[in-house]
């Protein structure tokens, strides 16, 4: 109905345009298009109808959106004129109505995550154990407002605003205080655990870790956990045996589907092809178990991996790693590694005007990648649902301190998102809010 209207108000390459962003929002931004339609509505009213004192209406022989139209004998019909009081009016029962879109749409974004389809380790923390499938249903609500430490290596990217999103509406939801810190970058191991130390010292009575080195903050979580206060695993992956839980899942796997991907276009006994992979920063536990995962699920296929090149997940950084294997190889085929990788890759081949020869994926998902799928820029990235991962850490945290049941080593089930089945895929899981910024309390 709206698209209806607005075809005859509007511009028509203004309608294109919103009737595209349209076609591609997810349910958690349907607020962010009547916030839109209500900007195109009252900027086109009072810049083409100028208001005249007295009546709201349309004038004598004029009605509806028909106003735009010429009448039967072929004689443009008279704009309508909208009396300045009655538009004020019209606007506020607008912006009225888009406020309790909002409200509707952030009640429903709170509370229908759950149940989530995810897979349980058993025993825990080891990714070789056998697993089983269930639905993960959080607490209703914590018995009384605990307070939770989270630390991030950084928030550069939008995955890790994926999972502060989680985090942040799961303790919103569950009534739960939350602090969140992020060190800075995959270089900043002494600030995580600086972070980690203060938030301890400031009265933090559980701790979610995305931790920056799968060994090198094992020493902290053995302090932390001697204090009684229990340690959440979230997204990265650490070696500590004395962890609470984990909320992750396996990266091997992650660079695993992407390789097998690529290896099932390129078989073995077709024609080679050359790829350059970027796995991220050197050390990370995700990172290395990725770099398992794909250069073993390419192995015997007729890709030709010519170029590994670690480095930190800034987009600056991975845009100069691409630049300088494009340079070192200049018959590439793919570039292939973490989704800033992938979204900087993009208007460098464009630049180069490489875009058609060499091929783009991304072994984790963002907004940046879930554009580049849906414009065909990036040919495909598995999920691993990060919005959901810092949700069920919190959850976690939460059973714990209430000696509750609870799942020691959890993860969502993976997919892979391809240009294919674009259409299909439910966002919310996996990326924050188009708009969403980075919230570091919660009260």
């Amino acid at each position: 109905m709206f698209a209806i209207f607005f075809k005859e108000l509007v511009d028509i390459n203004e309608f294109r345009e919103l009737n595209e962003q349209v076609l591609v929002v997810s349910h958690a931004s349907v607020y962010q298009i009547i916030l839109r339609i209500i900007s195109y509505f009252t900027i086109y009213v009072f810049d083409e109808y100028p208001c005249r004192s007295g009546s709201f209406g349309f004038q004598t022989g004029v009605s509806g959106v028909g106003a735009l139209k010429r009448n039967s004998s072929g004689q443009a019909r008279k704009k309508p004129n909208w009396g300045i009081t009655n538009m004020k009016k019209v606007t506020l029962a607008l912006l009225g109505s888009a406020a309790l879109a909002v409200a509707a749409t952030a009640s429903v974004k709170a509370d229908d995550w759950f149940p989530y389809p995810v897979e349980a380790w058993d025993p825990p923390f080891d990714m070789a154990s056998p697993r089983k499938t269930m639905d993960y249903k959080p607490l209703e609500k914590a018995s009384k407002p605990w307070e939770i430490c989270v630390s991030f290596p950084h928030m550069k990217d939008a995955y890790w605003l994926g999972v502060d999103y989680g985090v942040v509406e799961e303790a919103k939801r569950l009534g739960v205080k939350m602090q969140l810190v992020e060190a800075g970058g995959y270089t900043e191991l002494n600030n995580q655990i600086s972070q980690i130390e203060d938030c301890v010292a400031a009265g933090a009575q559980a701790v979610v870790i995305g931790a920056i080195s799968f060994d090198g903050l094992n020493n902290i979580v053995k302090e932390v956990r001697a204090k009684g206060i229990p340690v959440i695993d979230v997204v990265n992956g650490m070696s500590s045996s004395e962890l609470s839980a984990k909320s992750l899942v396996s990266f091997g796997e992650m660079g695993g589907k992407a390789g097998a991907y690529l290896a099932e276009k390129h078989p073995s006994g077709s024609s080679a092809v050359k790829a350059a992979w970027f796995p991220g920063p050197a050390g990370a536990g995700w990172v290395e178990a990725g770099n398992t995962g794909f250069t073993g699920a390419i192995d015997g296929s007729a890709i030709d991996l010519v170029e590994t090149k670690y480095g930190d997940t800034g987009k600056e950084a991975q845009a100069k790693l691409v630049e300088d294997t494009l340079e070192a190889h200049p018959d590439l085929d793919y570039v292939v590694g973490t989704a800033v990788t992938a979204e900087a890759a993009i208007p460098i081949l464009r630049s180069r005007g490489l875009s058609d020869k060499v091929k783009v994926l991304s072994y984790y998902y963002t907004p940046g990648v879930d554009q580049g799928i849906r414009r065909g820029q990036i040919l495909a990235a598995p999920t691993d649902s990060p919005v959901v991962q810092g949700r069920v850490a919190i959850d976690q945290a939460v059973r714990i301190l209430e000696g509750q049941e609870y799942e020691k080593h959890v993860g969502p089930a993976l997919f892979v998102v391809t240009q294919d089945n674009h259409a299909d895929f439910d966002a919310t899981s996996t990326l924050a809010p188009t708009g969403f910024k980075p919230v570091f309390r919660v009260e």
